[in-house]
């Protein structure tokens, strides 16, 4: 019998800690220590109902329990160097979105993976929600060119408020959450994009001097398909309409209508920003006197995965690109491009310029 991989757990917050509870599961994993500055890693070993070892500091922790794999879960102005460091280890790596904080920093990883001939999956996790899934395949019957309307607005506060300032040390949320749906428009239309314009608004001081949370960006395909995405972070934030997700070609449209996760006090809930519920299906077809000729289809999806579920799912993809030697390069080449999208819509809100990729 082939014996288990042993994984490092770095970062015990919402997505470290639904990862930890997805290997504490799968017997092809053994999880060798919990590595988090805080009690995170506390709380994950006391819903575990384990004893996994706790550790402070990385290096320590890479150097003592010589991990297989590791997973990194922290804030993104960590990925670069813990992914380095892992490979240089010998480490498979599992790193949540986005892959790195700057684009050379992506390369820097995806060149090393490549080196030292070991895997790099990124958390993508709406790739492995087959809500997301349908949704994406029948976006894709509606014709050329597509419009696509999304955003995810999080009235957040809390323990959420504090994470959301964390994360604003490096990144705005059009590019930390941006890079999830830029990958779904880019799925959507298989065309490449060629302009972006994005604007954005800075509504506290409580966030880093140079950052804002709120933005909104643009993204013009060579297919003449347009995309919207909208995000913002914050105690202020408006619950009206913080759930969208809709598609419309010449041929009709496409909609997630999550009429539970869309209600107010919701939004900066983990489950409710995967959550479709129901896709609704509208039909363009109409007779010699303009109207309708079909009815709108309704998909049920009420029994679609929840969250923990999805890193159950991420988790087995990364199993079976370890044990099958699956060629990540195309994988690796979308996580990089749509975060270099994201950068450059960053670049326009900051310059107030249209940017040509």
């Amino acid at each position: 019998m082939t014996k288990p991989i042993r994984i490092l757990i770095v970062g015990c917050g919402n997505m470290g800690a639904s990862h930890a509870a997805a290997y504490h599961h799968m017997p092809e994993f053994t999880i060798c220590g919990l590595v988090a500055r805080g009690d995170s890693k506390v709380r994950v070993n006391q819903v575990l109902n384990a004893s996994y070892p706790l550790f402070e500091n990385f290096e320590k922790a890479l150097d003592e329990t010589k991990p297989d794999a590791v997973c990194i879960s922290t804030y993104p102005d960590t990925h670069e160097e813990f992914a380095l460091k892992a490979l240089v280890a010998g480490c498979h790596i599992f790193i949540e979105k986005p892959l790195a904080d700057t684009i050379s920093g992506c390369e820097k990883i995806i060149e090393k993976a490549l080196q030292v001939d070991k895997k790099v999956v990124v958390g993508y996790i709406l790739r492995h929600h087959p809500s997301w899934i349908r949704f994406i395949e029948e976006s894709q019957k509606m014709g050329k060119p597509l419009v696509m309307r999304m955003n995810l607005n999080q009235q957040s506060q809390g323990y959420m408020w504090d994470v959301h300032r964390s994360l604003m040390k490096s990144l705005s949320p059009i590019v930390d959450c941006g890079v999830h749906y830029i990958d779904v428009m880019c799925q959507m239309t298989r065309s490449k994009p060629f302009w972006v314009s994005a604007i954005g608004a800075r509504l506290t001081e409580d966030i880093a001097p140079d950052n804002y949370n709120y933005g909104q960006l643009q993204i013009r395909f060579e297919d003449g398909s347009v995309g919207w995405y909208e995000a913002g972070w914050g105690p202020m934030i408006s619950e009206t309409a913080f759930f969208v997700k809709d598609v419309f070609g010449p041929k009709g449209s496409v909609s997630i209508v999550a009429k539970d996760a869309g209600h107010a006090g919701k939004s900066d809930h983990v489950d409710s920003h995967t959550k479709t519920e129901s896709i609704r299906i509208h039909h363009a077809d109409i007779d010699d006197m303009n109207r309708f000729t079909k009815k709108d289809e309704w998909i049920d999806m009420t029994d679609e995965p929840d969250h923990q579920e999805l890193c159950s799912r991420e988790q087995a993809y990364f199993l079976k690109a370890i044990q099958e030697n699956t060629d990540l390069s195309d994988h690796l080449a979308d996580a990089l491009n749509s975060l270099k999208i994201a950068f450059a819509c960053d670049e326009s809100v900051k310059t107030g310029e249209v940017v040509r990729l």
